[in-house]
């Protein structure tokens, strides 16, 4: 055991967990590569929880924080705020949400507990509708709405939750339908729901599932959902803490897969805008923002060090297409990675979009989760220098590839044939 992870474990909660048999203390960074600790460089395929967006020590990024920390850090929200302002701005007009107002906070998790607090204030309901495996943060709110039961400490809540089906397509009670038939159950289910319940505040969904492991249902069922909530005068919260500023490839946002039924009502954000800098934030109509009939202010939430960040991140993202990036990267990534899997029978599925890809692990032969093969996989890869995540509703059986969007065609080839090698070694 390091030195450092003694040290670790006698001052840190025993429930912080930590990657690896023997932990890895990550010392820099460069484009889409880190180094340890351990004097070795390792090809980034997680980006520190999808959060390092565009690239380790982007230049860019490097010098509107360093220059923004030479004039003023910090100053809270109760004086005019340069930065702040100019990110509004370029985020409201982003959303596609009309007359937006948006409100910036330190984190996803922070980000989604303010939009559950505009949704019950707006109508006047503690009820939240939530989909099954979904995850949006650890505060006592959030993990109130969390329909994951690995990430649910506790079944306590100031909110009371009922869950729908829709989030996995390949699993549940729907699973064998086809795409049509699947939304149209997932839409009963939905109406059957809300004909034993008062009327709820908002339906809460992550166009992809992130913790979850990368799950998402067949386009257009937020849309079929949206026109069921629109007669009930419920609200839609996409959270899109994981799938916003383009990682999808094929969208901007999440939810633009689900487009014909508009924006939703608020959308939250948070980790890629940063590059690494703490920023989350919240977008909604002006009526539902200006709702809350009491003062309030947040210390750190668009402090100007992070607001220069983001700006300058945002800016990168756009004039170099990250976006299209994702798409023809991720696209040949996910393919190069469908064709390793079929021949693995460990492997029950390569699913994804964009630089969002998730490996299903299973015991061969079954539909049962194979936790073991995951953490197997994880540690075989980094012995060959590649890091990647892991996540899922089934006892975290889901490799999670999420790599910074400015990753190269030879870097994706990399990685694959590291997670090739891993893959087999486990089988």
């Amino acid at each position: 055991m390091s030195d450092l992870y003694a040290r670790h474990k006698a001052v840190l909660p025993d429930w912080l967990a930590l990657y690896y048999k023997d932990p890895l203390e990550i010392t820099h960074g460069e484009g889409r590569h880190v180094w340890g600790d351990d004097g070795r460089k390792y090809l980034d395929f997680f980006g520190g929880i999808l959060t390092t967006m565009t690239a380790h020590a982007l230049p860019e990024v490097t010098k509107a924080v360093t220059e923004q920390a030479g004039r003023i850090l910090h100053s809270s929200t109760l004086y005019l705020n340069r930065p702040m302002v100019e990110l509004a701005e370029r985020i409201a007009q982003l959303s596609g949400i009309p007359d937006a107002r948006v409100f910036f906070t330190t984190s996803g998790t922070e980000a989604n507990d303010t939009a559950l607090l505009l949704a019950t204030t707006y109508r006047r309901s503690n009820q939240i509708l939530a989909m099954r495996n979904s995850y949006h943060g650890r505060s006592f709110s959030a993990v109130g709405i969390t329909g994951n039961r690995g990430w649910s400490p506790t079944s306590l809540s100031p909110l009371q939750t009922l869950y729908v089906h829709g989030g996995v397509r390949t699993r549940g009670p729907f699973a064998r339908l086809s795409d049509a038939d699947f939304i149209a159950a997932c839409v009963a289910d939905l109406k059957d729901l809300l004909g034993h319940t008062r009327s709820p505040a908002a339906l809460i969904a992550e166009p992809i599932q992130g913790v979850g492991g990368f799950t998402s249902p067949p386009d257009g069922l937020y849309a079929a959902f949206r026109e069921v909530l629109d007669e009930h005068g419920i609200l839609w919260i996409a959270d899109e803490v994981q799938t916003g500023w383009g990682r999808t490839g094929d969208n901007f946002w999440g939810w633009q897969a689900h487009g014909h039924s508009g924006p939703p009502d608020i959308l939250t954000f948070a980790k890629g805008i940063g590059n690494g800098m703490s920023i989350g934030g919240v977008v909604a109509r002006a009526d539902i923002m200006n709702c809350l009939d009491a003062n309030s202010i947040s210390t750190f939430g668009g402090t100007q060090i992070t607001m220069a960040a983001g700006l300058a991140n945002l800016s990168y993202l756009l004039e170099h297409d990250l976006q299209g990036n994702a798409r023809r990267v991720g696209g040949l990534l996910i393919e190069r990675l469908r064709a390793v899997a079929a021949q693995l029978p460990v492997v029950r599925e390569v699913r994804g979009r964009g630089l969002m890809i998730g490996i299903e692990l299973v015991r061969p032969g079954t539909d049962e989760a194979h936790p073991d093969a995951a953490a197997a996989v994880l540690e075989a890869a980094r012995a060959e220098g590649l890091l990647i995540g892991k996540g899922g509703g089934h006892n975290t059986s889901v490799l999670r590839i999420a790599p910074p969007l400015t990753l190269t065609v030879s870097e994706a080839e990399e990685g694959a044939a590291i997670l090739e090698r891993a893959l087999g070694s486990v089988h």
